[in-house]
């Protein structure tokens, strides 16, 4: 199986399945002398751990990280940090409602397609490889990508921006901070947070589930950040967000706005702010010709709802090659939102230190001074 490392100078490789014993991470390009302990980690993945919530799978993993290599006297050595979180929620009868479906393709998920690709082999407990339990380690490598953001002053803000026909107003970034983790979905908006939770809970007690849109905003990227062509920042940012399972839609600013727009109107008008290029608009989301400019990058997901359900559906045995109908009956999250945010967040910001480290570098090399 390939696939399993992102990044070129940042770079993380993870391994480890739904139901195995363990899930690990190795990142490359930890810079050296910062300091670093396993409760920093810890801290980004209590955002993400399961049965904390009624909107979350009610799975009992406690997430705890353990940091192994990479570290002495709790200082990064520049040596390859590598990271494991045990799986302890594995118990007999879940793993035997997975076996008793093994062979045939739950709705939504990567049954088929995995077992197209590795035939009789393919993990089929708890969806193995394709499961969202292994969102845990990017979780774990984004802690150490958004710890030298912050030493750069970058901040990563994500919250819920719509879910199930329900959206949050328009906010300043200020507001969207403080008022985020208010409420069980994350999102800022109190009044709109309240509907999403009750549509979600009715989505519930019908054995079904639901989606919305997670919104990242990045503020303090500087300028410079992307290289051109085949390697955009906003090549790499989709890259990076999209390979996360659920996420099936991805648009950057004004995103798929722009169809409707002229483009007096779509292109973002530069003025002078203190000495600086300003924009006065961000409907480009942060980034032009691929290149960060200095504005908040600003990204929306489309994250669907979790494929696991409660109500009847078609299939195919792929075992005896004939039509079924499939009940799942294993555990769930009505909703991935609020658990899927520190994901995105996460991979936004391996992404944006990948970035940063390669344009440091570059731009080391070059003879000429700023002054935009």
């Amino acid at each position: 199986m390939l696939g399993n490392s992102f990044g070129r100078m940042f770079r993380v490789t993870a391994c480890g399945e739904s139901y195995g014993d363990a899930l690990m991470c190795i990142v490359d390009g930890v810079p050296a002398g910062m300091e670093l302990s396993d409760a920093e980690i810890q801290q980004e993945l209590d955002k993400r751990r399961p049965g904390q919530t009624p909107l979350d799978s009610p799975r009992m993993e406690t997430d705890q990280v353990k940091i192994v290599s990479g570290l002495l006297e709790g200082k990064t050595t520049g040596a390859p940090v590598g990271m494991i979180i045990y799986n302890i929620d594995r118990h007999d009868i879940h793993v035997q409602q997975y076996r008793d479906v093994k062979d045939l393709i739950r709705p939504g998920h990567a049954e088929y397609t995995f077992f197209v690709k590795y035939g009789q082999y393919a993990d089929w407990c708890g969806a193995g490889r394709a499961s969202g339990r292994e969102t845990c380690m990017r979780v774990a490598a984004g802690a150490l990508a958004k710890k030298i953001l912050a030493q750069q002053g970058i901040k990563i803000l994500g919250y819920t921006k719509s879910c199930m026909g329900v959206e949050s107003r328009e906010m300043p970034f200020e507001e969207i901070e403080a008022g985020r983790h208010k409420n069980m979905i994350i999102c800022p908006d109190q009044e709109a947070a309240e509907k999403m939770i009750a549509r979600v809970m009715e989505i519930k007690d019908e054995g079904d589930t639901a989606g919305g849109v997670v919104e990242v905003i990045v503020r303090g990227v500087p300028a410079g950040l992307g290289e051109p062509v085949f390697d955009k920042l906003s090549a790499s940012l989709a890259h990076a967000v999209m390979s996360v399972g659920a996420v099936k839609g991805l648009e950057f600013g004004a995103g798929f706005g722009v169809a409707n727009m002229k483009g007096s109107e779509c292109n973002d008008i530069p003025y002078l702010k203190d000495g600086k290029v300003r924009f006065k608009t961000n409907n480009a989301g942060g980034m032009l010709g691929g290149i960060s400019n200095g504005e908040d990058i600003v990204l929306r997901a489309a994250v669907k709802p979790t494929p696991t359900v409660s109500v009847d559906q078609q299939t195919v045995d792929m075992e005896k090659m004939e039509e079924a109908t499939l009940g799942a009956i294993t555990r769930r999250d009505p909703t991935l939102l609020s658990r899927i945010i520190p994901v995105i967040e996460s991979m936004t910001a391996i992404a944006l230190v990948d970035h940063l480290m390669m344009w440091a570098g570059y731009d080391s090399q070059q003879k000429f001074e700023h002054k935009w």
